[in-house]
């Protein structure tokens, strides 16, 4: 294929209420479409393949390791490979753009930035330092995956440089209801309370992690200060996180739907995070070495 040729990796779980959309923003953009799906009971599947999707079956153990399932085991044609999920969708003149951009770049580019927006109970969040946030989204295939963590997880590129392309969104906009969006909440804090005592007792070594860097990139600069939060006192930093997103941020100025992602995002979320902490903490007398052991037998090695 052409060196703009673009191919798009999409993970589903029952993902019928998104799909369609976001294949469809991809029309004219991405020459493939592959589809990795977690067994699916609902109609994800059938949509994904009558819509000319290639749709491939792989059991669920995290993010990473089923993103770089398709990276490493589908066989991609095409020259650069898209990270996008099924709830999320192409605005504006992004894709063309990504298109026309890898096209003219330097052999030496492998990677692409593009600006990601995150729309609550169909409101935008433009505030509390949320948009505009650029993410490294594409990459050249055989220059990067996906870091193996169990929660935010980033692409890395392994060698070369990146660009970054300001028109249009990646729009990460959620159709689903609170009850859904908590549950699945309650999952990301269990992936997050495990991520950061991986962090705390040195044990994320092997994850090969995009490098802490303040001044660095979003993913540098993301990972910098979640180090810096992990140090921080339990119970305490959400509180700190909230006031610094929700009032030092501006994230007032998103109305109620702000409001109400800043309290369960910014706030409940973080306080459900350190109380599975606690929980794991107080489980063993806070001795490390039990908690080390406990990590490792049940999440080190998946």
């Amino acid at each position: 294929m052409s060196n703009n040729s673009i191919a798009a990796i999409i993970l589903t779980k029952n993902e019928e209420k998104h799909l369609e959309r976001c294949i469809r923003s991809l029309k004219g953009v991405c020459d493939e479409i592959i589809v990795i799906d977690s067994f699916s009971t609902d109609r994800t599947c059938e949509m994904a393949e009558q819509m000319g999707a290639k749709v491939y079956r792989n059991p669920w153990k995290n993010y990473a390791t089923q993103f770089n399932y398709g990276v490493y085991q589908c066989p991609i044609q095409s020259e650069w490979i898209w990270r996008i999920d099924a709830d999320e969708f192409l605005e504006g003149n992004i894709g063309l753009a990504v298109k026309d951009a890898v096209s003219r770049c330097n052999a030496d580019v492998n990677g692409v930035y593009v600006r990601k927006r995150i729309d609550f109970m169909g409101r935008p969040l433009l505030h509390g330092g949320w948009y505009p946030s650029y993410h490294l989204k594409v990459f050249r295939k055989g220059h990067g995956d996906c870091e193996n963590r169990w929660m935010d997880e980033h692409i890395r590129i392994f060698d070369g440089t990146t660009i970054t392309v300001k028109e249009g969104n990646q729009v990460d906009a959620n159709l689903n209801d609170l009850t859904w969006w908590t549950e699945k909440h309650n999952g990301y804090a269990t992936r997050e309370m495990v991520d950061m005592l991986m962090m705390e007792y040195g044990m994320d070594a092997k994850a090969e992690e995009v490098i802490p860097k303040f001044f660095g990139t979003e993913e540098q600069r993301k990972r910098w200060l979640k180090i810096k939060y992990v140090k921080a006192p339990l119970f305490v930093r959400p509180f700190i996180n909230f006031f610094l997103r929700y009032v030092l941020k501006a994230g007032f100025l998103d109305g109620k739907e702000g409001f109400i992602w800043h309290i369960l995002q910014g706030f409940w979320y973080r306080m459900l995070v350190d109380a599975k902490i606690y929980e794991i903490k107080k489980r063993f007398g806070h001795d490390a070495e039990k908690i080390k052991a406990y990590l490792k037998e049940n999440y080190l090695n998946l």
